[in-house]
């Protein structure tokens, strides 16, 4: 009877790494990827400092749905320019390796995330008679507003082109959202190619552990048949 003979640890060791660099890339890009929540933009949905896993399968492989909570490339330089890092070289090292192997987005692009209100063919209007957004003619009740923000303090009626989704803010007071890019290229939407994947639950600190809910009333608004 013959046994697999063990290789020296030397020589197994960079197979090990090599392979583990590969799986989390491929894992990266098809499955999960990790962010940093920088602002308050989402709170009390997500805090400041939040690290959450997104879901890449379902903007590869499925539709993005109203109500999820995504994470997408900045359309039209909404952030601004980008910062400059003060970081020294092991710390750059160790973010360059954080992004390769898909525990930290890229630097050299800018993310943002917030909630899908309206996907393409629908029709999103602030506000009706009781104060609430109202998307296909429908009223929507929003519980994961930050307390005491109104669903939105400035009026707009919009109609989402195919191929793109109009986006808000939780914390509707401190979001520069859709309703503060109307006259970017997009007119404030954000289109599809965009869009990294859906932000399924927060993974860290472990007392913020929990899955993203999607809005319920958004979930179930009929699509325009026009």
């Amino acid at each position: 009877m013959r046994f697999l003979a063990k290789g020296s640890l030397a020589r197994e060791i960079p197979g090990i790494v090599i392979g583990a660099l590969v799986l989390s890339f491929i894992i990266k890009l098809v499955f999960v990827q990790f962010f940093y929540i920088p602002s308050g933009s989402m709170q009390n949905t997500l805090a400041i400092g939040d690290r959450i896993a997104v879901n890449r399968f379902a903007s590869h492989f499925s539709d993005i749905k109203r109500g999820e909570v995504v994470v997408f490339k900045d359309p039209d330089n909404w952030l601004g320019a980008e910062p400059i890092s003060n970081s020294n070289g092991l710390v750059k090292f160790i973010k360059r390796v954080g992004v390769d192997v898909g525990l930290l987005p890229n630097p050299s692009t800018q993310y943002l995330i917030k909630r899908v209100i309206g996907v393409g063919g629908d029709k999103v209007v602030c506000c009706d008679k009781s104060g609430n957004l109202e998307v296909n003619g429908q009223s929507i009740k929003e519980p994961y507003i930050f307390p005491g923000n109104k669903p939105s303090d400035s009026t707009f009626s919009v109609k989402v082109p195919k191929g793109f989704i109009w986006v808000m803010g939780d914390h509707r007071g401190d979001s520069a959202d859709s309703r503060f890019h109307t006259e970017d290229i997009h007119h404030g939407m954000v289109p599809l190619s965009d869009v990294t994947g859906r932000a399924v639950f927060t993974v860290w600190p472990l007392n913020h552990f929990k899955f993203l809910p999607v809005g319920h009333d958004l979930s179930k608004v009929p699509h325009l048949n026009n």
